[in-house]
C-alpha cells in the first residue's frame, strides 16, 4: 500500500540534515585530508568565479559580439559549478545533500542547454576566421593601400605635370596670338599702304623712260623686290639669324631701285636674331612707305639718311643699338610725316609696338621739313639664341580699337 507524503514530510527532506552525516565523517576527520579536500574545492570556487566575472566583463565592453547568448550559458555554467564545489566544502561539516542535490541539478540543466547549442553553432564557429586569416587578410589590405597610395601619387604627379604642360602651351599660344595679331594688323595695314608705294614707283618710273617696254620692264622688276621685301616681313625669317645691314637695305630695295641717290645706309656688320630682324624689318617698311606717301621722297630735294651704331660699355649686357632714320625733304614748308591727335597703326607700329617687341624706346621729332626717328634697343634684345621676355599682353592691347593709316 503506498503512503501519500505531504508537503511538510517533503519540506523536511530538505530542511532537516540531522538525518544526514557530515562527509568529514568519510573522511576520518583527517586534519590534512580534510585541508585537502576544503582548498581543492575553495580554489576551484574562486577560478569558477572568476571566469564568468571575465566573460561577463568582455560582454559589456565589446558590443560587436554575435554569439552573446551562448558566452551567458557559458558563464553561468561555470558559475553554477563554482557553488556546487562551495557547497561541498559545507557538506564537510554540515551535510546540507539536498540543497546540494538541487544545485548539481541546476547545473546539470545549464549545462545541457549550453551543450546543445554549443553543438548547433559548431558549422558557425568553424566558419569564423582564425587569427592567422586575419592577420593575412590585413595584411593584403595594408599591400593593396599602399598600391592604390602609390597609384594616386603617380597620377597626381602625371596631373601636375599635365597642368604644368597646358600652362607651358597657354603661354606659347599667346605668343604666337600676340604675334599673328600684329601680322593680320600689318597685313591689312600693308595693304592700302602697297598702292600708294606701287602708284609713286610707276609714276618715278614714268618720269625717266620713254619707251612703254623698257618702262613695263623696269616697272616689273621693282615690283617684283617690293613683293619679296613684303613677303619676307609677313612670312617670318626662316634663317636662325640675319645680318642687320641686310635687312634694312632689303627693306630698301624698291625705294634704292626708284631713288638711288635718295638713301643711305651705313652701319657694322651685326647678326640679330630672326624675332629682330621682323621687327626692324616693319618699322623700315612704314618709315620707307611714310618717306613716299609723305615724307622726303615725295619731294624733289628730298633724302632719307639710316644709321645704326653699338654703343660702347663697360658692361656687355648694357651695350645698346641705336637705330636713327633721317629724312630731309629739301624745305623747311614740306611735312615728311602728319603730325595730329588722330594715331593710326604705322604710327602705334613705331612708337610702341616695335619698341615692345624688342624692349627699348623710340622716339620721333619733325621740324624744319626734317624728320628724326630713333629706335634704341639693348644689344641683348638682337642677340640670336636670346630668351627674350615679350609683353604679349601689352601689345595685344595695343591692337584692341580701330585703326587708321597713317
Amino acid at each position: 500500500m503506498v503512503r501519500c507524503v505531504g508537503v511538510p514530510e517533503m519540506l523536511s527532506y530538505f530542511t532537516d540534515f540531522d538525518q544526514y552525516m557530515p562527509h568529514g565523517m568519510c573522511l576520518l576527520w583527517q586534519p590534512w585530508l580534510l585541508l585537502l579536500w576544503a582548498g581543492s574545492d575553495l580554489l576551484i570556487l574562486a577560478a569558477y568565479f572568476a571566469i564568468p566575472f571575465a566573460l561577463l566583463r568582455v560582454l559589456a565592453k565589446r558590443n560587436d559580439i554575435r554569439q552573446r547568448g551562448l558566452v551567458v550559458l557559458f558563464a553561468s555554467f561555470i558559475m553554477l559549478c563554482g557553488i556546487t564545489h562551495g557547497l561541498s566544502v559545507v557538506t564537510l561539516w554540515v551535510p546540507i545533500y539536498p540543497l546540494v542535490g538541487m544545485v548539481k541539478l541546476a547545473t546539470g540543466i545549464v549545462s545541457a542547454i549550453t551543450a546543445v547549442v554549443l553543438f548547433r553553432l559548431i558549422p558557425t564557429l568553424i566558419s569564423l576566421p582564425s587569427l592567422q586569416n586575419m592577420q593575412d587578410a590585413n595584411a593584403n589590405l595594408r599591400a593593396e593601400v599602399e598600391s592604390h597610395t602609390a597609384t594616386m601619387e603617380t597620377l597626381r604627379q602625371t596631373r601636375d605635370a599635365l597642368e604644368l604642360t597646358v600652362a607651358e602651351r597657354t603661354a606659347e599660344l599667346k605668343d604666337l596670338n600676340a604675334k599673328l595679331s600684329i601680322a593680320a594688323r600689318e597685313a591689312i595695314h600693308r595693304s592700302h599702304n602697297l598702292i600708294a608705294v606701287v602708284t609713286s614707283m610707276a609714276r618715278q618710273s614714268s618720269r625717266m623712260q620713254t619707251d612703254v617696254g623698257a618702262f613695263t620692264e623696269v616697272l616689273i622688276g621693282r615690283l617684283s623686290a617690293l613683293a619679296d621685301a613684303t613677303g619676307a616681313i609677313v612670312g617670318g625669317q626662316h634663317e636662325s639669324t640675319a645680318n642687320l645691314h641686310d635687312v634694312v637695305t632689303r627693306q630698301l630695295a624698291p625705294v634704292m631701285q626708284t631713288y638711288a641717290d635718295k638713301v643711305t645706309v651705313t652701319g657694322p656688320e651685326l647678326q640679330i636674331d630672326a624675332e629682330a630682324a621682323q621687327q626692324i624689318s616693319l618699322a623700315i617698311h612704314e618709315l620707307a612707305t611714310n618717306a613716299q606717301k609723305h615724307g622726303s621722297l615725295a619731294a624733289e630735294d628730298g633724302h632719307i639718311a639710316v644709321s645704326y651704331a653699338v654703343t660702347d660699355a663697360v658692361d656687355p649686357d648694357a651695350a645698346r643699338v641705336v637705330l636713327v632714320w633721317h629724312e630731309d625733304t629739301g624745305t623747311a614748308q614740306a611735312t615728311p610725316m602728319p603730325v595730329g591727335p588722330r594715331q593710326g597703326f604705322g604710327t602705334r607700329l613705331l612708337m610702341q609696338i616695335v619698341p615692345t617687341m624688342l624692349d627699348g624706346t623710340s622716339s620721333r621729332s619733325v621740324q624744319d621739313g626734317q624728320m628724326t626717328y630713333t629706335l634704341d634697343v639693348p644689344l641683348a634684345a638682337l642677340m640670336p639664341n636670346m630668351a627674350q621676355t615679350r609683353n604679349e599682353a601689352f601689345v595685344a592691347g595695343m591692337l584692341d580699337g580701330n585703326f587708321g593709316d597713317d
